[in-house]
């Protein structure tokens, strides 16, 4: 009986990322659970006309990985999808700010790393 080899195809896929961005990783999710899985053109629509803080940074990144997928792997524009996004939590910047009584409260800037990956539909 012949042996069967497991041929995949192997998909590209390109990405960028934003690492030390100076917002909260809870902020950017938000904006990153919009546009998961949707085409590329779509996701940028759907990102700039997003009221939130982390809109225009996720806008800049998918712009960046848009630009690395035509450029470096020469992939169609058209059949470009966001595949994964996410945010993960960057290290925090501890500041200290006077309190009442002589205290002092810490003050938590948190930074975040994002990651975009971009895939072809397969039709």
């Amino acid at each position: 009986m012949p042996e069967q080899e497991n041929v995949q195809t192997a998909t590209l896929e390109a990405r960028a990322t934003l690492r030390y961005a100076r917002i909260s990783s809870r902020k950017v999710k938000i904006v990153a659970d919009l546009i998961r899985g949707k085409k590329v053109d779509e996701a940028l629509a759907i990102v700039k006309f997003t009221p939130k803080a982390s809109s225009e940074i996720i806008e800049k990144l998918l712009k960046s990985a848009i630009a690395n997928a035509e450029n470096n792997h020469g992939m169609n524009r058209g059949n470009l999808i966001v595949s994964e996004i996410y945010a993960n939590q960057g290290p925090t910047l501890k500041r200290i700010r006077p309190a009442a009584k002589g205290s002092a409260v810490r003050i938590r800037k948190r930074t975040s790393h994002i990651t975009i990956v971009l895939k072809e539909k397969e039709d």
